[in-house]
């Protein structure tokens, strides 16, 4: 596994995320007067506690089908975007898509969410092999003045249509981020119940 790899997986460990929220209980002494002047020492130590009483990460040696269908799309995702420039289409879109894209790569940066919830997986991956190419194909075939030429007073334009689509696109994916990141925010208040029932008090009370 590279360094970078490394970094990253331990960045979302279980360790990494209940030390850091000591540490921050460790600033929240500090602001209000509590920790002294060795406050530095104060919010490092209470981050190696909590880094060294978590539970490691459940070792998992098997690989979902959720994980090798995220590697696949996230390379489905990477070589579409690369095909959607300035060149082809105006600044207002390439900026939709690459924050749908971001979106996309934080839903797929979560495979073992979307093993549980397949219905989702479904979606993200009609969204980067159906719906997002199919809106943007239609527009870029479409000659430029065309595209962005009103045909009555009350018909969209061509840019108009595939924003309106974009647009749409970006909703239903928020959608399904917020329910992911809340089964982030979930597995980070179960950590804070066992910590309390067996620990005691702490900072971490959500």
């Amino acid at each position: 596994m590279a360094t970078s790899d490394r970094v990253l997986a331990y960045l979302g460990s279980t360790k990494n995320i209940v030390g850091s929220g000591l540490a921050i209980g460790g600033l929240v002494l500090h602001f209000v007067g509590l920790a002294g002047s060795l406050w530095p020492i104060v919010v490092g130590g209470l981050y190696g506690v909590g880094a060294l009483l978590a539970p490691p990460d459940r070792v998992r040696l098997t690989i979902s089908h959720a994980e090798v269908e995220t590697k696949q799309l996230r390379a489905d995702l990477d070589a579409l975007v690369s095909k959607v420039s300035g060149a082809r289409f105006p600044e207002d879109v390439v900026a939709r898509v690459e924050a749908l894209a971001g979106i996309l790569r934080d839903i797929l940066a979560r495979a073992e969410a979307l093993t549980s919830s397949p219905d989702q997986l479904h979606v993200v991956s009609q969204a980067i092999r159906d719906y997002l190419p199919t809106s943007l194909e239609a527009y870029a075939n479409l000659p430029r003045s065309y595209a962005l030429t009103r045909r009555g007073e009350r018909e969209r334009s061509a840019h108009e249509e595939l924003i309106s689509q974009l647009d749409l696109l970006d909703k239903g994916l928020s959608t399904i981020a917020d329910a992911v990141y809340k089964g982030d925010e979930q597995a980070l208040r179960d950590q804070g119940r066992f910590l309390r029932d067996r620990f005691g008090g702490s900072q971490l009370d959500l």
